[in-house]
């Protein structure tokens, strides 16, 4: 006989976290629509979000949507902090907390009635404990899977604790919109609504057969799964990261491929230290686009073996960028992203002869030494000079 386990994993996550730290900081802001950066919304209060402007958005278009908004200049080492006291709340509410980003986690509390109470009570000591301690407000969601858990915090922002109980998960759960599930992203939910699919429960009365023919065998049959809120992963304490990248909004303004290129030598040297730093190597390299028109492309290469060697990478995200190029010249260019993902430890299994000089790490190893001593910015590369490279997002450690 078949038993639901209880509804013991929560989805911890800081309401407009940049916005919010901004408001916690200077009362003059409190209750008043802020915008975090100028050129592209970093970050957006609710107040801001209630005219329409969103996470991403150009700044020109938000301050047209928000003429009164208050707009500040980003501070990292603010957000840094204020993550690094948040996860402080996390880790002494469960021993068993898995970061998602550096606002945001899920905790799973099995076994701590007796010491802690129920999960909706450690809930409810969750949100005031980071509301005193760090000053921040938390939507929190509980549920027996880490995938519901995270659409019910979702529903119940901000400010919000929403409980799904085990007898109570469809019906919760299918009236939703199907964005609401993992991987729905603008393509794939034109695709469902193209076919009258609106919400999750008519997704969930589809065979996975058809899913699968519809939006291919991955994405099918995860939607299937997820539909019928099936997801047996468990809660995964200091989980490493799958990739590593960074990327660059650029605006709307013409770029010379030149131009480009210096982006993508800046990002390409970001992603390859923090590999370095932790210890990661990788085989397969991403490029990310994002056009004028808002759309967006992908190419990736697989390289012959994983590497963290910032010349190997920046050659094979050249080569994907080439491949591309075209596109640009006809759609223009907004954002360009580069990751490799693939990450595995850099614990080498058998040592290669150096047949090629041009591969080897002592350049970067140099340069991670001196910019370890003295700054990310003693040392840098002169086709970055006097160019703005864009800010470095604070992340939680790998």
């Amino acid at each position: 006989m078949f038993v639901l386990t209880a509804a013991t994993i929560l989805h911890a996550d800081v309401d407009a976290f940049y916005a919010s730290v901004e408001q916690r900081d200077d009362p003059r802001l409190r209750g008043r629509p802020v915008i975090v950066g100028g050129g592209v919304v970093l970050a957006a209060s609710y107040e801001a979000k209630a005219c329409g402007v969103r996470t991403a958005m150009g700044g020109a278009q938000a301050r047209r949507l928000c003429p009164h908004a208050i707009v500040v200049a980003p501070r990292m080492s603010a957000y840094a902090e204020a993550s690094k006291a948040l996860y402080r709340v996390f880790d002494d509410a469960s021993p068993l907390v898995e970061g998602l980003s550096i606002d945001e986690a899920f905790l799973d509390v099995r076994g701590m009635r007796r010491i802690a109470g129920t999960p909706v009570e450690i809930a409810v000591r969750l949100r005031r404990e980071v509301l005193a301690r760090v000053g921040l407000r938390i939507t929190v969601g509980v549920a027996r899977t880490k995938f519901l858990a995270k659409v019910a915090s979702g529903v119940a922002k901000p400010d919000g604790l929403l409980v799904v109980p085990p007898d109570g998960e469809l019906s919760f759960l299918h009236p939703l919109t199907v964005e609401r599930l993992w991987g729905v992203g603008p393509a794939t939910a034109d695709k469902l609504r193209g076919r009258g699919i609106r919400t999750v429960g008519e997704v969930a009365r589809l065979p996975e057969p058809a899913l699968v023919a519809m939006l291919g065998r991955a994405a099918g049959r995860q939607l299937h799964a997820l539909a019928h809120n099936r997801d047996p992963r468990p809660v995964q304490p200091g989980r490493r990261r799958r990739s590593i990248g960074s990327q660059r909004a650029l605006g709307r303004s013409p770029k010379s491929p030149d131009a480009i290129d210096a982006v993508v030598v800046g990002l390409v040297d970001r992603v390859t230290r923090r590999m370095r730093t932790a210890g990661r190597v990788g085989r397969t390299v991403v490029l990310r686009l994002r056009f004028d028109d808002f759309s967006r492309a992908s190419r990736t290469h697989t390289l012959p073996q994983a590497t963290a060697h910032t010349r190997t990478i920046l050659a094979a995200v050249r080569w994907l960028l080439a491949t591309v190029m075209p596109t640009i010249e006809c759609k223009g260019l907004t954002l360009v992203g580069v990751a490799v993902t693939g990450l595995d430890d850099d614990i080498p299994i058998q040592l290669r002869l150096p047949f090629d000089r041009g591969c080897g790490s002592a350049l970067d190893d140099a340069l991670d030494e001196i910019r370890e001593r003295f700054g990310s910015a003693a040392v840098t590369r002169a086709v970055l000079l006097g160019r703005d490279q864009g800010l470095v997002v604070p992340l939680l450690p790998d």
